[in-house]
């Protein structure tokens, strides 16, 4: 098996974050760093080991779905000390969350131990369709919601073409509706930038074919096998 798929699969990480753990050296194989990201390995002999901490293929997958409350963390561990949503899902299986929703955004996050899953839905190519309402400063004029459909350049590269409609708007603020296909760090917030505006509140309400339907903030529960399916392209 190859090493960064054996690191997926056992719940570590997706397969491309375990690309980066293997060439930055933070991986060894029966003791030895490793920095080859094709190595084959016998996951029935060899013994791997990730910052020093040995690693074993997941026992079962399971996918949880979490409306993350504001002031979370999406991370399994924060320096600060900050909750993390790894606080509030129980379970005795090592999950990381798929992608990231930051700090004051709220919204649907999935968690898993599957990280063959994992690559599958933040890989571009399979372009997973992301949903957002966003609460704006100031109204937006069609000149605006133009630019920001056929793509605006954040961090020196434009967005690719983006469904955005207005839902509602008063004097001083509208609310925004964005499906995107990308996940590019706080992408949602720079792109209202990028038309002189800014984000003041924002919720993801749809990843794929998966809804925040009758799941409250801070409340998560598992996926249905029809709904694993569908991520899995079944």
């Amino acid at each position: 098996m190859r090493l960064n798929k054996f690191i997926a699969a056992s719940g570590v990480c997706s397969r491309r974050k375990a690309d980066v753990l293997i060439t930055d050296g933070s991986v060894t194989v029966n003791g030895s760093a490793v920095t080859g990201i094709g190595m084959q390995i016998d996951p029935g002999k060899d013994i791997v080991e990730v910052n020093g901490k040995r690693i074993k293929p997941a026992a079962a997958h399971v996918y949880y779905l979490l409306n993350k409350p504001v002031q979370v963390v999406s991370t399994c561990d924060d320096p600060q000390g900050r909750r993390t949503v790894l606080d509030i899902i129980k379970t005795d299986a090592r999950i990381f969350p798929v992608g990231r929703l930051d700090y004051d955004s709220s919204g649907l996050l999935l968690l898993t131990n599957d990280g063959e899953l994992a690559n599958r839905m933040t890989h571009p190519k399979h372009e997973l369709e992301k949903e957002y309402i966003a609460i704006v400063r100031q109204p937006v004029t069609d000149i605006e919601l133009n630019k920001l459909r056929n793509g605006v350049f954040i961090d020196g590269k434009k967005t690719y073409p983006a469904e955005v409609e207005k839902t509602t708007e008063d004097s001083k603020t509208a609310s925004l509706r964005f499906v995107i296909h990308e996940g590019r760090n706080r992408q949602i917030r720079k792109m209202v930038q990028a038309i002189g505006s800014h984000v003041y509140q924002l919720e993801r309400t749809r990843l794929g074919p998966l809804t925040l339907d009758g799941i409250g903030s801070g409340e998560y529960r598992e996926l249905t096998q029809e709904e694993t399916r569908l991520l899995k392209g079944e």
